[in-house]
């Protein structure tokens, strides 16, 4: 068993194939563990700008209490999301893409791929925000560095004589432009030369986080040593002033002043707030780097949320008792007053933090990217595929160009929204792929992470949901339509793929219990719905490497209201299924092409059998399930009979028939399917209904189908009543007008007489009318009499049960003629008729029964011929 390879079953369209090895360890490459993999680029992504620049300022505005509840909600939320992430993860290998990856394999590639790219976008537009604190930062150390004119702002501040005022300087906006752009270059370069050079220069930024954190708490510690009058050192009087929130205007700088544009409440607090939480994707964003994504993602995640909650909740109460709260509105370097010894290494050590932060941003986001593209969903991203072992550069460029464009923007307070909605939406489709994961619990579903509940998931998004709408309802219904918009573009314009999502397994389970549900009792006529069953090959005159007559799916699909429905296209193969089964799944597959080609709702099935006879019986009996049984059999109507090669039609015909009758199922006969109009093709005229025989309303309901689609729309229905010479004529229009009164259709009504067989017997002298119908009716006669002799002389007259009545030939013969004499001069320009289909007479062989039909179809040029069963399809009551 040394050194054997399993190949495990691949996914045509998916591509993922996964190779299982047995007492030999595969080559690996040099991959990332979990610290370096997945807890570091979480650490650096958490702790960036808003902590270092922002987080004293919050404390401020929304004071401790708020600002505790802030904290909790964000961390609440990233912490459900990190559970989820966690249990998904762990169900099985993953590809690269992170969160899309698992995103898409959990709720399909639409919904996959439309909150992939907006993750991708928000991913880019985090790197700008950091490089713009980054930037800021510098430019508040080394004020000299600008090189435009700074902005100053005045402010009121206490003094020993009373209220005064003070002037604080803020960076100009073109300075943060400028070397916002070249600082993004440089990141850009260093994301250019791969996994190898991140890893060597990522320790260089987590120390001076470290560092910086540790010497801002031992600076407030020592911060009663200041002489600064807003630094109070660590008092409670202090953290009590602090305790209560004081929302209020700001202008551009952040800086209070009652003529502020911006109003800063709670919900704008929580937008600025949480991309102070949003790195937890940074590990999982590197999925196809990761040496063990199982074993890495749950743990380097959470314990990065774990420790940065901690130290959010923690640096709450410190900022909160070390300075009043005009110190912590207007020092907008509050960390790097407070640490110890000097403020300028906190300088470095925010700047180092801040730039390790865009890093990881930029390094995830083209990786993103790339695995989108590699899925091949979207043919609009092939120019970004690039293998997992390969670096992304076309896709690093993109985001690159992003990420400047967002910095010329040169707002941080701007761009955190919108970063906040693409991270929001990413989180709550985490939380939804856990939770209908779970809930379903198909047989796959077997994650290791065992801490884990759909009710957390469901929580988890909806407070998602709920974080979006606080922050900006306006921003939420903007990112939400975007999402839409993808989905719609990449459901019209993607190639599907089968990934075995949830929304699959939902649909499985779905129809399991309204199967259930359903039973094998007898439908209700007001829930009744044809379920057909398409023969699309029983008389074998189509090209071998066509599946389908092209019409049989347009007729199929008038049978339905607002495509509404199921079809099920039958094709039967001769032979033995041992030999033939290769090639019945390839007529399977063409099959299914030209359903979907022709946008019919429908299986395609091929069933292999000794001869179409038995291949027919055992489906009519076998297909379907429950109340999803197909109801109605749709057929072309055998013109080709009478050819040479066509002997066993009239047999295989009337066999049909037959199996139909016994299995209770009803039939239409299409005849003249080559003129069988398009979905576009407007038809006039009429369509009549040539209504003998009671059949359950199903001729009625079928003619109410047609009118309602496009091509039939302006057409008229008219009811033919066939009624013999003695019948009142105005008393039977009369109950029928009533009885489609009663079932809301419209129709005109008209009865129309017709002699019965005895009645023209007695009368001999009485014509049919036309000569032609007499010529017809004789040749017929003659017909049959030649298969009837032909038949006697082969010795086979007990099998083919010859012996026949001519009175009843001949009765059978008069009445369709008669009946087809009718159609013809009533319905010649009629768009289609429908008339009632006789069954086989018995111990009458096919081939009088066939010349009972082409009588009854002859000269008519578009007609269905239909048999319905021993059930209402219709009803009156409500």
């Amino acid at each position: 068993m040394a050194g054997q390879q399993v190949a495990a079953p691949t996914s045509p369209r998916d591509g993922e194939d996964v190779a299982i090895t047995l007492g030999e360890r595969r080559h690996r490459d040099a991959k990332l563990g979990t610290m370096m993999g997945v807890f570091v680029p979480c650490l650096q992504n958490i702790l960036g700008i808003i902590f270092y620049i922002r987080f004293s300022w919050i404390v401020g505005i929304a004071g401790v209490w708020h600002s505790l509840l802030l904290i909790s909600l964000c961390c609440i939320c990233t912490c459900l999301t990190g559970l989820s992430l966690s249990a998904i993860a762990t169900n099985g290998a993953m590809k690269g893409g992170g969160p899309y990856y698992l995103i898409g394999r959990a709720l399909g590639p639409e919904v996959g791929v439309s909150i992939g790219l907006c993750f991708f976008l928000g991913n880019a537009i985090a790197a700008s925000l950091y490089i713009l604190g980054a930037v800021e930062t510098f430019m508040d150390a080394l004020p000299g560095a600008g090189i435009f004119k700074a902005s100053v702002t005045e402010v009121l501040a206490p003094s020993a004589s009373g209220a005064g005022t003070e002037a604080v300087n803020s960076p100009n906006l073109h300075d943060l432009q400028v070397y916002g752009v070249l600082v993004t270059v440089v990141l850009c370069l260093i994301v250019f030369g791969g996994v190898k050079m991140i890893n060597k220069v990522a320790p260089a930024f987590l120390i001076p986080v470290l560092v910086s954190v540790l010497l801002i708490f031992i600076g407030i510690f020592a911060a009663g040593r200041q002489a600064r009058s807003g630094i109070t050192g660590l008092h409670f009087s202090t953290l009590k002033d602090n305790w209560e929130a004081e929302y209020q205007r700001t202008n551009r700088a952040g800086i209070p002043s009652p003529d502020g544009i911006t109003y800063w409440g709670f919900d704008e607090l929580l937008g600025l707030f949480f991309p102070a939480v949003t790195g937890i994707m940074a590990g999982s964003n590197r999925s196809a780097s990761l040496r063990d994504t199982q074993r890495s993602i749950p743990k380097g995640t959470l314990s990065a949320i774990g420790a940065t909650t901690a130290l959010y909740l923690i640096s709450c109460f410190m900022f909160g008792a070390v300075a009043t709260r005009e110190e912590l509105l207007t020092n907008r370097l509050l960390t790097a007053t407070l640490a110890w010894p000097v403020p300028a290494v906190v300088h470095i050590g925010i700047i180092l933090s801040t730039l390790g932060a865009a890093l990881q941003s930029l390094t995830g986001a083209p990786r993103l990217l790339a695995a989108i593209a590699n899925d091949d969903i979207l043919p609009v991203l092939k120019y970004f595929k690039a293998p997992d072992s390969v670096e992304p550069h076309l896709a690093t460029l993109f985001t690159m160009l992003i990420c400047a464009g967002c910095v010329v923007i040169g707002n941080l307070d701007l761009i955190t929204p919108v970063i906040t909605m693409f991270f929001l939406m990413c989180y709550g489709g985490v939380n939804l792929s856990c939770f209908l994961l779970d809930l379903l619990d198909a047989p796959s579903w077997r994650p290791r992470w065992k801490f884990h509940h759909w009710s957390l998931s469901l929580v988890g998004a909806l407070i998602c949901l709920l974080i979006m709408f606080l922050i900006s309802w306006v921003f939420t219904v903007i990112s939400l339509a975007l999402a839409s918009l993808l989905y719609y573009y990449v459901s019209i314009k993607g190639k599907g793929g089968d990934w075995g999502d949830g929304f699959k397994s939902a649909y499985f389970q779905l129809a399991l219990r309204s199967l259930r549900t359903l039973g094998a009792n007898q439908v209700h006529p007001k829930n009744w719905y044809p379920i057909p069953l398409i023969f699309c090959r029983p008389w074998g005159s189509l090209p071998e490497d066509v599946p389908c007559h092209p019409k049989l799916a347009d007729f199929a699909n008038c049978m339905k209201k607002k495509g509404r429905g199921m079809s099920i296209f039958l094709s039967i193969m001769d032979g033995d299924y041992r030999d033939k089964a290769e090639e019945a799944r390839h007529a399977c597959k063409l099959l299914s092409t030209y359903i979907d080609y022709k946008n019919c709702e429908g299986v395609g099935e091929i069933v292999v059998a000794k001869n179409m006879r038995e291949g027919f019986r055992g489906a009519v009996q076998t297909m379907g399930l429950g109340n999803l049984k197909p109801n109605i059999v749709v057929m072309r109507y055998p013109e080709i009979w009478r050819e040479e090669d066509a002997n066993e039609i009239p047999e295989n015909f009337v066999s049909i028939i037959n199996d139909c009758i016994t299995a209770n199922k009803a039939v239409v006969i299409v005849k003249g399917l080559d003129e069988w109009p398009g979905e576009f093709q407007k038809q006039y005229g009429t369509i009549d209904l040539y209504w003998i025989v009671r059949d359950g309303g199903l001729m009625l309901l079928l003619s109410q189908l047609l009118r309602s689609k496009e091509s039939f729309e302006s057409c008229k229905i008219q009811v033919f009543c066939i009624a013999e010479e003695d019948t009142s004529a105005e008393e039977l229009k009369a109950d029928v007008r009533k009885f489609l009164y009663d079932l809301r259709m419209q129709a005109e009504v008209i009865v129309v007489n017709m002699k019965s067989w005895e009645a023209h017997q007695e009368d001999q002298e009485v014509k049919m009318g036309k000569g032609d119908a007499m010529e017809a009716l004789s040749k017929a006669r003659k017909r049959i009499h030649t298969e009837e002799v032909k038949i006697r002389e082969s010795g086979h007259i007990q099998d083919q049960n010859v012996a026949l009545n001519e009175q009843q030939v001949n009765k059978f013969l008069y009445t369709t003629l008669t009946l087809n004499s009718i159609i013809l001069r009533h319905s010649r320009m009629a768009a289609v008729v429908l008339v009632s289909l006789p069954p086989p007479p018995l111990h009458h062989p096919a081939f009088c029964y066939m010349e009972y039909m082409d009588l009854l179809v002859e000269s008519v040029p578009r007609l269905l011929v239909v048999r319905g069963y021993r059930r209402d399809v219709v009803t009156i009551f409500t």
